[in-house]
């Protein structure tokens, strides 16, 4: 008797174990073809909507003055953005400068302060000054009837600074979900993911909350082996070291994401250098010229693009809008672009800062400005 109850439910057990297998790769295929779903419209190319109503935007701008103040002019992805703005601003004569800053808070407090001594009409804190930082100086410059504007800095789900005029916030937990389902992809579902992040950079939150759901919902064997935090100023001296240290650890690690691309000029030394390039797949998010070409060269595998010159046009129409009391767009409303090897040639060689996108949106905002 006791034989034949042990039979059964060694029996029972074999079934449910092969319930629960087969359960398994039910899930896990279901998750793949999600995110191979999710990722199609990101693959296509971007299409312009416009922001809001036609206006005279050289009317607007005239005899007005922007500072844009990065979090680190080291940045080159915010580097280019700020040199497209110029180019924009001088189109419609707003004057647009950059205040050069090594990423310390002190620098940015200057900042702030010239601008209020000059007389700027505009403060643009671009993407990663968080306006609580600096709190006195964004009170003083709006007492002093500067408008204090953050871009390409806060997530929809954000609560903005109130000392802040306006903000042109940008989609970073939809980021992550992009990152996510591409790494599932990619590896077919078995993603062992070293994260790199800057924790002090407000919007890493949210990037990396979206990426981490995303992975939970569509991939049940993907993992984030190991999460790297890197300050801003530390990038330089400490991502190539952690990467190396993190792929000697963990040989399982088959895909690194640096979250902002221009981490990646220190992660793909890292990877030649313990012998990992072209093994272990490189995710990332910026469009930055300079990684679009290492996926040329092959050393990089995607970058989630948004045309820096595309950014410059909108954020000049946003703080144009605010300046002169119009309605002001809630985001940057600037499209994600996936490129890949199959695509990357299309942003040049060397790669541009407004390839790759077409171009739609010079023709699309050059309207909305009465420029023709």
């Amino acid at each position: 008797m006791i034989r034949h109850v042990l039979g059964a439910t060694l029996v029972a057990g074999a079934v449910m174990a092969g319930f629960t297998a087969s359960a398994s790769a039910d899930a896990a295929a279901d998750g793949l073809a999600a995110a191979k779903a999710k990722l199609q419209k990101y693959t296509e190319k971007p299409v312009f909507v416009a922001p809001g109503e036609a206006f005279d935007a050289k009317a607007c701008a005239a005899g007005k003055k922007q500072l844009s103040i990065p979090n680190s002019s080291a940045n080159p992805f915010l580097k280019g953005i700020i040199d497209r703005m110029k180019k924009v601003g001088a189109e419609v004569g707003l004057e647009v400068k950059e205040w050069e800053n090594q990423g310390q808070p002190s620098q940015w407090v200057q900042g702030v302060e010239y601008a209020i001594r000059d007389k700027y009409d505009i403060i643009d804190l671009i993407s990663g000054i968080d306006p609580s930082t600096i709190e006195p100086q964004v009170k003083a410059a709006k007492d002093a009837g500067v408008k204090v504007m953050t871009s390409h800095f806060y997530d929809p789900s954000d609560a903005q600074n109130p000392l802040v005029s306006s903000s042109l916030t940008i989609g970073f937990g939809e980021i992550g979900t992009v990152l996510a389902n591409w790494s599932t992809v990619a590896t077919d579902g078995k993603a062992n993911i070293l994260l790199i992040v800057s924790d002090e950079v407000p919007p890493t939150k949210p990037l990396v909350a979206g990426l981490k759901s995303e992975l939970a919902a569509n991939c049940p064997n993907c993992k984030i082996v190991q999460e790297v935090n890197v300050g801003v100023t530390e990038w330089g001296t400490k991502i190539q070291p952690s990467v190396q240290a993190a792929l000697q650890a963990n040989p399982d690690i088959n895909v690194v994401i640096p979250i902002y691309d221009s981490m990646s000029q220190f992660v793909v030394p890292a990877l030649r250098l313990t012998g990992k390039t072209g093994q272990v797949k490189v995710a990332t998010f910026n469009g930055t010229p300079f990684v679009l070409d290492y996926i040329q060269q092959g050393t990089v595998d995607m970058d989630i693009g948004e045309s820096l010159d595309w950014i410059a046009y909108a954020t000049i129409d946003g703080h144009l809008r605010d300046l002169c009391g119009l309605p002001v767009p809630s985001a940057l409303n600037v499209p994600f672009y996936i490129f890949d090897k199959n695509n990357a040639a299309e942003a040049g060689t060397p790669a541009g800062y407004d390839q790759g996108y077409g171009d739609a949106y010079v023709e699309g905002f050059r309207k909305l400005w009465k420029l023709q």
